[in-house]
């Protein structure tokens, strides 16, 4: 009896002892330092970690606490500073949404805009990034105008306006063009047709196709007159070898 009392005793001593050598509880990080230490990383350009920190943030702090339309507003222009347009225009209208009334609203609609204009590299294959930015734009001065988001907002709106008028008008030469070209080959029409692809290609941005034309006319029509102006042999429209 009394050498099982001594293991007793030994075993809960050697229990005692492991519970308090045991893991060190961590404190929890102190938000205010972790949003100074962010804010610190965005200004200085240094956005991945500045996107670590903020993403951080939205589990630390609490979902009422008025810090946090700053969080997600910068949160959205740290996916936008390292490429993520998709998501950043996700997070700029959340800030917009769910933080309506905050000094952070107006600008986080005009960066969705933005960030969606961003996505519209190739109007020919997917307008819709286009449409959404207009729409965000104009949403934008109907929700808060007067300020100067809403008149950044109006100036992208002229700009697009403007672009789509040119495009539509490109593009409806384009397919003439391309119509004369399917209609006529073989004759003198083909090369002039091709050129006026190459200007209205060149006007609308289309670089892979303008590339492609200017090779298809070096190859089977290197004579045509204004050639070397309209297709300079350089390693944007040269002929791979």
């Amino acid at each position: 009896m009394r050498a099982m009392r001594r293991s007793l005793l030994i075993a809960g001593a050697t229990l005692l002892a492991a519970c308090h050598h045991g893991p060190r509880v961590v404190p929890a990080a102190d938000p205010v330092a972790e949003l100074a230490k962010a804010r610190a990383q965005f200004r200085s350009g240094h956005f991945g970690k500045a996107l670590v920190s903020f993403r951080r943030l939205t589990y630390e702090l609490g979902p009422s606490q008025p810090e946090m339309a700053d969080v997600h507003y910068h949160l959205a222009e740290c996916y936008y500073q390292t490429g993520d347009r998709v998501q950043a225009a996700h997070e700029f209208r959340q800030v917009a949404d769910q933080y309506a009334t905050s000094a952070y609203a107006p600008m986080a609609l005009l960066r969705a805009g933005d960030a969606n204009l961003r996505l519209w590299g190739r109007p020919e294959l997917d307008p819709s990034y286009g449409e959404t930015a207009l729409a965000i734009y104009q949403e934008l001065a109907g929700r808060y105008p007067g300020t100067e988001a809403a008149a950044r907002a109006q100036m992208r709106v002229q700009q697009l306006r403007e672009f789509y008028f040119r495009r539509r008008a490109y593009d409806s030469a384009i397919i003439y063009f391309k119509d004369v070209i399917a209609t006529y080959p073989g004759t003198s029409r083909v090369p002039d047709a091709l050129m006026r692809l190459v200007d209205s290609y060149r006007v609308i941005g289309y670089g892979d196709e303008l590339k492609e034309t200017c090779t298809h006319l070096r190859r089977y029509f290197p004579q045509t007159e204004g050639l070397d102006k309209s297709c300079p042999a350089d390693s944007s429209t040269a002929t791979p070898s």
